[in-house]
């Protein structure tokens, strides 16, 4: 049975093979691992070391470089080491067998390191959702966001707000427990109004970032809508530069969203082809039409198309909808609408443009609102609920209720914050948070 007392192992490096493995080892039994496998003995704190390394019939597992890095001061906060090795299958192996042989040492679960960095006091939880972050980043924006995230910038901005509720909540408390004192906080005149204002305002912006922050990490969504046999599933096979989606001149070939993800201006996003979108006798074109809609209303960009060989005008599009003219390879056609694009999906004419067009839209909305605050759901809903009890409390206050029924909230508002940062008992959502992790980490 797992048990945080053990000594645990990874792989903490790719996949293998690979030129170099990088083999982690953390908890109390570190040491002894260390002067059994090492060929020089355990080595002096924090200093690389070359030489062999043994198992413990004192064969050659292989040759390479290991340091040790005693606790606290280590990524876990335990004792750790790191064995450097060629990265094939049977030297891993063998590192890994012989260190699972040492009393209670086994092989780490998912996020395991840096769960135990989090119960040591390393890192808090948000600054531990960074590490995951970092290590899926796929654009230098994600990187960036994670970098802060892990260096701290999210989780000073929450803590200074649980700071400042905690502040609140031990005035509240001084005027109950001590009514008669002069020095007790006038409830009506105490700087816990101004102090909850000015949280309710702080959350609130934060709150209405447009979810950027969530965007960057997940990727923004893209949908391209217009009437049947307008080109769409071609315009998304473009973009993609593969054949994603069929292409026919039947209308209604597309029934359900189809989606490709891709790179565009620096950022992740996501390109749905949708079903054409008209009145639909047949059950299935009609639910492919009523996702299609779905997919547009949830879309942070949408890309309206017409084809230039009928007379369809964009009338139903929205302000900030993408005006494409397809097709213009089958009809010549005059100079158009200001502001609708002109291409052929077919020939491939007009479609930087599009894609020109697509990366401005994204870059502008990736820069949105400055640095975000939020970049998890888990934080979002957090955070509302903290910012609701912060507004009833205020309220409250304002409208004289006595200090046990605004205290009540302010802690509310606090525990929501601990909990998000995890300085309180957060076991229940701890395994979700660290099961997204590889192994070594």
């Amino acid at each position: 049975m797992a048990s945080a007392h053990d000594t645990i192992c990874a792989l903490a490096s790719g996949p293998r093979p690979s030129a170099i493995a990088i083999v982690r080892v953390s908890g109390p039994a570190v040491r002894d691992i260390c002067d059994a496998m090492f060929e020089a003995g355990l080595p002096a704190p924090r200093r690389m070391v070359f030489g062999r390394f043994f198992d413990n019939s004192r064969d050659i597992i292989d040759e390479g470089l290991g340091v040790f890095m005693p606790g606290p001061n280590s990524y876990t906060g335990e004792d750790t080491a790191e064995l450097y090795l060629h990265g094939g299958g049977a030297v891993i192996e063998h590192a890994l067998d012989t260190i699972c042989s040492f009393s209670n040492t086994r092989l780490a679960e998912p996020g395991e390191f840096t769960r135990r960095a989090f119960e040591n006091g390393r890192l808090d939880l948000v600054e531990a959702e960074g590490v995951a972050d970092l290590i899926d980043a796929e654009t230098r924006a994600q990187k960036s966001l994670a970098l802060d995230q892990l260096g701290g910038s999210l989780s000073e901005v929450y803590e200074g707000w649980r700071t400042g509720l905690l502040e609140s909540m031990a005035l509240l408390e001084a005027s109950i427990d001590f009514p008669d004192e002069e020095d007790a906080p006038d409830e009506a005149a105490s700087p816990v109004s101004r102090t909850l204002s000015r949280l309710a305002s702080e959350l609130e912006a934060a709150l209405n970032d447009d979810e950027v922050g969530e965007r960057i990490r997940d990727g923004f969504r893209i949908a391209i809508i217009g009437p049947p046999n307008a080109g769409k599933s071609s315009i998304l096979n473009r973009l993609a530069r593969k054949d994603a989606a069929i292409v026919s001149d039947i209308p209604g070939t597309t029934r359900d969203v189809v989606e490709v993800r891709l790179k565009i201006g620096g950022q992740i996003v996501w390109v749905a082809d949708t079903a054409g979108l008209r009145e639909a006798d047949d059950a299935i074109e009609a639910e492919g039409v009523r996702r299609a809609l779905e997919r547009a209303k949830s879309a942070d960009i949408r890309i309206h198309v017409r084809s230039a060989d009928t007379s369809e005008a964009f009338d139903v599009a929205a302000e900030n909808d993408i005006l494409v003219l397809n097709k213009l390879d089958q009809q010549t056609v005059g100079p158009g609408r200001d502001g609708v694009l002109r291409i052929s999906a077919t020939t491939g004419a007009g479609l930087s443009a599009l894609e020109d067009a697509l990366r401005d839209r994204i870059m502008q909305l990736a820069g949105k609102n400055g640095s975000p605050l939020i970049t998890r759901r888990r934080h979002r809903e957090a955070l509302s609920q903290a910012m609701f009890h912060v507004k009833q409390a205020d309220a409250n206050l304002r409208a004289g209720f006595g200090a046990e029924l605004v205290s009540e909230d302010v802690r509310m508002a606090s525990q929501g914050l601990s909990g998000l940062l995890g300085r309180i008992d957060v076991e229940d959502i701890l395994g979700e948070v660290f099961s997204t992790f590889c192994i070594g980490k």
